[in-house]
């Protein structure tokens, strides 16, 4: 089979981002915004009692309204992702970010109405609309918390160039980054970051990768000053506004909106921090591999060649095969999901020059389709990566059918699927390696998710935590974030690394994303999900047909019931994230035996 590598944009919006499909679009949203508004304000619940079809005609306006707002924003980042250069998507996302402030005015007056109704007029709405009971609960409870109309409708149409805006203006900084190296053979070359990125994780001499990350860590350095101000800003907006909500913690909002109990989060950090060892023992081993006494920052992504062994490389066509084959041992829906995808171009993979860097799944609710962003450089890494995307687009498929407030699922229960599918892949190509040399090279492979999940954003999480410490007395300069990054990275890797980095706070993406606070816990909660669902999956028959209900019980319910429910698990206890750290560490344990012949 041969598979397209570049996404097909036309079922969007055909006409592309200066076309007409999306200005209609965009024409018909803001027709019916005020149409909705007016609507939630006449609404009467106890009127509208007990068929509530007013309420049932107020939903297929929300619904509609909604679709239409994710499905343009989602066009314009799409567009400015694989054209980083593009000048037209900035303006219509300014547009329909703009019409989604209009419409959270009607939300907020809907939220008011419910938190007014006595508990038996609103259990009774609940009754009448069983599939979105618990989100017309949490709608209820976020309510409680809105300030006046006023109040709220000026922080939101300030958010626009404010809080927004500061988001969009770091897209627009760090797109403009050029990396310009000379490799240790002499070649000069420009790359985007992106293809920088790549380098820590494909290439095979450490000279190089030294000469990527001095250039890396210095471009990025050159313009400290405007990422410190876009972080500051960022982070001051959000501390100013959850202030006058009255949140009494900066956790308290990242935790509501995973539908998680601080309790939970603490037991979680806790067994990661007990249980260091094993991984800090694999990077000390890595490391030797590589000729050193210790692991530098750059070299913990490069894959470990021993032997005569040469890693393997995939072409994109090879990577959609692997994957749609080793998905259907566990799950026949995902490998045809997988196999649908890859037939009508969904993923942007092409490795060029423009390109953003990273990589993201996101749904399309117009058509019930999605889009994958990334790029693919060829390795197991990449394989991974791409199975990850996959993952995520699968569970937001299972969802397509239900009403938007259902499938609104918390970015912790998310990254559950990606990283099931992520683990398929790995294991697959662990499982399927021939030689002790190739056997070692995709076990490390494999060691690269527990590392990110339970060092790397480990890492994240602790600069979060003390930044916004830091924060609430004011802003902080350069010096002050490299020196909060590097205390985190060094107290997350257990004392590992030999070099760090410092610019990681502007070099990483997730610190400057407006509308999910904290975009890092949510990772490894998933992860650690995740095996604890792989495990089981490789023990059960009917599985499929068990994960499926799983992940469409993903927004209805808190993070503790989910897992009680289907898994039978308390997520208060150590118990449960011991587990998934167990699974991980044998796979280190397996790598340090299996390296000592090459010490």
């Amino acid at each position: 089979m041969s598979y397209p590598i570049n996404w097909n944009t036309d079922r969007i919006f055909k006409d592309g981002i200066t076309g007409t499909a999306i200005h209609q679009r965009l024409a018909e949203i803001t027709s019916a915004i005020p149409t909705f508004n007016a609507a939630v304000n006449a609404w009467q619940l106890a009127a509208d009692a007990p068929a509530f079809s007013n309420f049932n005609a107020l939903l297929d306006q929300y619904e509609n309204i909604q679709n239409g707002i994710s499905t343009i924003m989602t066009f314009a980042e799409m567009i400015s992702s694989a054209e980083s250069k593009n000048q037209e998507a900035g303006p219509v996302l300014s547009q329909a970010q703009n019409l989604a402030t209009q419409f959270q005015s009607g939300t907020n007056q809907l939220q008011k109405k419910l938190v007014a109704a006595t508990d038996s007029d609103f259990n009774q709405l609940q009754q009448a609309f069983p599939v979105i009971a618990f989100n017309l609960q949490e709608l209820r409870e976020q309510g409680k918390r809105l300030l006046d109309d006023a109040t709220e409708d000026l922080i939101n149409r300030l958010a626009i160039d404010g809080f927004n805006g500061w988001s969009q203006h770091y897209t627009t900084l760090s797109a403009d980054l050029k990396f310009p190296v000379t490799l240790n053979d002499g070649q000069s070359l420009t790359l985007s970051a992106g293809q920088a990125q790549n380098r820590f994780e494909s290439d095979l001499d450490p000279k190089n990768r030294e000469i990527v990350f001095n250039q890396w860590e210095q471009t990025w350095s050159n313009h400290a000053a405007n990422f410190a101000d876009t972080l500051n800003h960022l982070a001051g907006f959000r501390l100013t506004d959850y202030q006058a909500h009255h949140e009494d913690n900066y956790l308290a909002v990242p935790l509501r909106l995973n539908r998680m109990h601080r309790e939970t989060l603490d037991a979680m950090w806790a067994s990661v921090s007990a249980n260091k060892k094993p991984f800090t023992t694999y990077m000390a081993q890595k490391a030797r591999l590589q000729g050193k006494t210790e692991m530098a920052w750059h070299d913990q992504w490069a894959p470990v060649v021993v032997g005569d062994f040469t890693p393997t490389t995939y072409t994109f066509d090879q990577a959609a095969e692997f994957i749609i084959s080793n998905f259907r041992r566990f799950s026949p829906k995902m490998a045809d999901f997988a196999q649908h995808a890859f037939d009508n171009g969904w993923i942007e993979a092409e490795d060029r020059p423009g390109k953003r860097p990273g990589g993201y799944m996101t749904s399309v609710p117009d058509i019930k389709e999605a889009r994958i962003f990334m790029t693919f450089d060829g390795s197991a890494s990449g394989v991974s990566t791409l199975a990850h995307e996959l993952g995520h687009a699968f569970h937001s498929s299972l969802l397509n059918d239900l009403p938007s407030f259902r499938r609104d699922y918390a970015m912790n229960v998310a990254e559950t699927a990606s990283t099931f599918a992520e683990l398929i892949v790995a294991d697959a190509t662990v499982k399927a390696a021939k030689t002790p040399e190739e056997k070692l090279n995709l076990l490390d492979a494999k060691m690269s998710n527990p590392m990110a999940m339970l060092l790397n954003i480990h890492a994240r999480y602790l600069f979060e935590r003390s930044f916004y410490d830091a924060r609430q007395k004011g802003p902080q300069t350069v010096d002050q974030l490299k020196q909060l990054m590097t205390q985190a990275q060094e107290t997350a890797y257990a004392g590992s690394l030999s070099t760090f980095d410092p610019m990681f706070w502007a070099d990483k993406l997730h610190f400057f994303i407006d509308d999910v606070p904290f975009y890092n816990f949510p990772y490894t909660f998933g992860y650690l999900l995740s095996s604890g669902i792989y495990a089981k999956a490789q023990t059960q028959a009917n599985f499929e047909d068990q994960y499926i209900a799983l992940l469409t019980d993903t927004a209805n319910m808190s993070a503790e019931d989910l897992v009680q429910k289907h898994l039978g698990a308390n997520l208060s206890k150590p118990d449960f994230w011991q587990q998934g750290i167990d699974l991980a560490a044998e796979d280190a344990k397996q790598f340090l035996t299996l390296s000592e012949a090459y010490i």
